[in-house]
């Protein structure tokens, strides 16, 4: 019997202490070589305005292998009253290709997102960073906000920037709060908020700069997380230049973060600087922080194998719970 999980059973289970714990034996088995992880697969379907991407992954030493499927319709808000994105993840025995689980996406997306920057904090930030500097309201964010807390028992407070409304913002830093203990305020401002930052997360939609790489005090460690496309950057070059670069998955940066591709591109920068990849810090392989005053960049585009590490957990969790519906395709 295979089993189906929707959003609330994902909920349920899903808590980020276990996110971060699951996708760091994630990272260290694909930059080791202990995973198979082929490239994302985009189909457009240009007279709906939407995009499918289909990203599989097989982690030998945490069995798991399959697929999620995402699709991204600008329209579905106002023509459907559903979620713009959607995520569907499908599970497979490692013995026998059975399909195990179907589980709901979305919500997985962001934990095992925030997750990544849980790991790179943990990893990367001084250890006696009190001030978190979060750009972003959405859903995000908010995951990004509980991972660097998980991450960063030395913190104290974090900041709010946003361009959304006063009261938008307000209510995310009272959520952001509520999740995690900590002490969150809406900055005043971006250029006097970054200058504070001890931990830097980047989670918007922006397509150009949103960060000037002057205001970076030394030591501040910088999680890139919202532009993922060629086109797409938050973080100026200076920024890039000025930092120790960490990315979850270098070929995959070099195909997709704008963040990188851009600076390289104008020949600012290059990929040759990249100190490694997250899961080689894991692993003791690569230091990616040398001193205190280092500031380190993890730029990640988001893998396959963070979404299937983290549906395992999840499947195995919500089967010793008793959660989600069983069903037979036979």
């Amino acid at each position: 019997m295979a089993l189906l999980l929707s959003r609330s059973d994902v909920e349920s289970v899903l808590d980020m202490k276990g996110t971060i714990e699951m996708l760091e034996k994630a990272f260290a088995a694909l930059s080791s070589g202990g995973a198979v992880m082929p490239v994302r697969t985009p189909i457009k379907a240009e007279a709906e305005k939407g995009l499918a991407l289909f990203m599989p992954a097989m982690i030998g030493d945490i069995g798991a292998l399959g697929a999620k499927i995402v699709t991204v319709y600008k329209d579905n808000p106002t023509k459907f009253g559903i979620p713009n994105v959607l995520g569907t993840i499908v599970l497979l025995d490692m013995a026998s290709g059975d399909p195990v689980c179907v589980m709901e996406g979305g919500y997985l997306t962001a934990m095992r997102t925030g997750g990544a920057s849980g790991v790179a904090t943990k990893h990367l930030a001084g250890k006696t960073s009190e001030t978190h500097v979060l750009f972003g309201t959405g859903v995000q964010a908010r995951t990004q906000a509980w991972a660097v807390a998980e991450a960063a028992p030395s913190l104290t407070e974090c900041l709010v920037v946003s361009i959304d409304s006063p009261e938008k913002k307000q209510a995310f830093a009272e959520d952001v709060a509520k999740l995690t203990g900590i002490t969150t305020k809406v900055a005043e401002g971006s250029e006097e908020a970054v200058r504070r930052a001890d931990i830097l997360t980047l989670a918007t939609s922006a397509a150009e700069p949103i960060i000037d790489g002057h205001w970076l005090k030394p030591g501040v460690h910088i999680n890139g997380i919202g532009a993922h496309t060629p086109n797409m950057r938050e973080i100026d070059a200076e920024t890039v230049v000025r930092s120790r670069v960490i990315c979850d998955h270098i070929e995959s940066c070099k195909a997709e973060a704008g963040d990188l591709m851009i600076p390289a591109n104008e020949g600012k920068w290059d990929f040759d600087k990249v100190v490694g990849e997250l899961g080689e810090v894991v692993s003791g392989k690569v230091n990616g922080r040398e001193t205190n005053d280092d500031i380190t960049l993890f730029k990640s585009v988001g893998l396959a194998v963070q979404d299937l590490s983290t549906a395992r957990f999840v499947y195995e969790r919500a089967k010793e719970l008793g959660k989600g519906t069983e069903f037979s395709f036979m």
